[in-house]
């Protein structure tokens, strides 16, 4: 639902990562752009154009890729439409509107960064889209970490009229705008999409990780695991600041001091418990990483050439290749599952007697019961999911444009891959959210009132459905996936 009373300001400089979601999810829009801003566009604009009605610039007066060498000349008025059609065949599904919107919103800022020499009304145009919901259709393949030049491309027809717009309810699509030669390459020479999905990715996969401690708490509450692994001694004898990051929100979700008591039983937990700041804590250090990354590319005039108004000139350069977000975002992934597979390991001490001193798989009274035991199986199935998207895309080749681009970074497929890694995550983490509210149940534990924890339980408790005979859990398990985004905020 769109909030109409939060607006994002585009300056070019000064976009983050949660303002691409909110706008990309309607739950604000944008605001006119900063004037000064908007103002250096113009001035790029017209410096581009000087340019290429004097020299040779990159795709204004020339061909692109193996085709660089070729003048366009006075016969070429139409090169830029004939570029826009030419690059415009994204293959594949559409892609949902929120991804659309987190592109249209990123080259938005990026153009008011100053260094595209693109007519400004473009400017104007995306805003206009992005307030009313509009998105053009743009199909999901068509990059390789070197520019989205497919979905820009698409959406660049968009604008001129030759390509379809989706409309929200009531929205409409922008007036067509009149494109020139200078206005194509300046228009696709970004990774606008690939930064709009990727910021997307990071917002919801931060909430996930956020969602997750809890989880890992009550899991903790209930196998009365030791509080040892969290103390302050021990985080700061190893001072990673993600690992102390979560033990410290750990100790004050369950109300742990910073030098707990040892434990009068078992002297050490699984890794599940033991190991969860060493593990968590490089995810939450990798999206810190991935926030950084981000922030400098959807703020950069990175497009090939450089407009510089100070110079007065076109600087042909490699500032589109996206390395630094190709390896951000593989680091992230893999980082955010090794606590996947945290949680399918705690989710298994669960079901084990000697630490939880219930039935084998928290089963009730009946004779053999199976109780959670599926939930292993189908969290080790979104595991291996989430296993093959993990996989680095930056490892990928591509050699392109008659050889002239003989490298690729694959952030394209690395973005796509974090947005998928999102779904079975919440799935692996609500397996275990179902399996520790009934082994708490089983046990008449609750946190004691008070503690974030207790919040977090009874956020839990109230939707999930207390029966213990052997039942199928896919409805639990759906209800424990809508909990998470609660258990986020605790």
């Amino acid at each position: 639902m769109l909030d109409n009373g939060r607006r994002v300001t585009l300056d070019g400089s000064a976009l983050r990562t949660t303002d691409i979601a909110a706008l990309a999810d309607r739950t604000a829009h944008p605001a006119p752009p900063d004037p000064k801003a908007y103002a250096r566009a113009e001035e790029s604009w017209e410096t581009a154009r000087r340019l290429a009605a004097t020299g040779r610039v990159y795709g204004r007066s020339t061909g692109v890729g193996a085709n660089r060498t070729e003048d366009v000349g006075a016969a070429g008025a139409d090169h830029g439409l004939r570029l826009l059609r030419s690059h415009a065949g994204a293959i594949g599904d559409p892609l949902p509107g929120r991804e659309v919107r987190a592109m249209l919103a990123v080259r938005a800022n990026q153009l008011l960064a100053g260094g595209a020499g693109l007519n400004p009304a473009v400017i104007t145009a995306l805003l206009d889209a992005l307030d009313s919901g509009a998105h053009p259709v743009v199909n999901e393949h068509g990059a390789v970490g070197t520019g989205d030049l497919a979905a820009l491309a698409q959406t660049g027809l968009a604008l001129a009229g030759e390509h379809p717009w989706h409309c929200a309810p009531g929205g409409r699509a922008p007036a067509p705008l009149a494109l020139d030669n200078n206005d194509a390459l300046a228009l696709i020479s970004s990774n606008a999409l690939t930064f709009g999905q990727s910021a997307l990715a990071l917002d919801e996969l931060r909430r996930l990780l956020a969602a997750s401690l809890p989880v890992a708490a009550l899991s903790l509450l209930a196998v009365g695991g030791s509080a040892e692994p969290f103390a302050e001694p021990v985080l700061l004898a190893r001072p990673h600041p993600g690992s102390a990051a979560a033990a410290t929100r750990l100790r004050t979700l369950s109300g742990i001091p910073p030098r707990p008591t040892p434990p009068l039983g078992r002297i050490q937990d699984p890794y599940g418990f033991r190991c969860l700041p060493q593990i968590h804590g490089p995810a939450l250090d990798a999206a810190d990483t991935l926030d950084r990354v981000l922030t400098v590319e959807v703020n950069a005039a990175a497009e090939n050439p450089l407009i510089s108004i100070e110079d007065q000139a076109a600087y042909h350069h490699g500032n589109f290749y996206a390395a630094h977000a190709a390896l951000a975002l593989d680091t992230f992934r893999l980082a955010v599952l090794q606590t996947a597979r945290l949680s399918t390991a705690r989710l298994a001490a669960l079901s084990e007697p000697d630490l939880t001193r219930l039935r084998p798989f928290l089963g009730d009274a009946a004779p053999a019961s199976s109780g959670v035991m599926i939930l292993e199986y189908a969290a080790g199935a979104a595991l291996g999911e989430m296993r093959a998207v993990s996989h680095p895309a930056s490892l990928g080749h591509a050699v392109l444009s008659r050889g002239v681009e003989e490298q690729a970074s694959f952030a394209s497929l690395g973005a796509r891959q974090a947005l998928r890694a999102c779904t079975y995550y919440r799935q692996i983490l609500a397996c275990e959210l179902v399996a520790a509210i009934r082994a708490l149940r089983l046990r008449s534990l609750e946190p004691d009132p008070g503690l974030p924890l207790a919040t977090a339980y009874h956020l839990a408790a109230e939707v999930l459905d207390p029966r213990m005979e052997d039942r199928p859990l896919t409805d639990d398990v759906g209800v424990a996936m809508g909990v998470l985004e609660g258990l986020a905020g605790v």
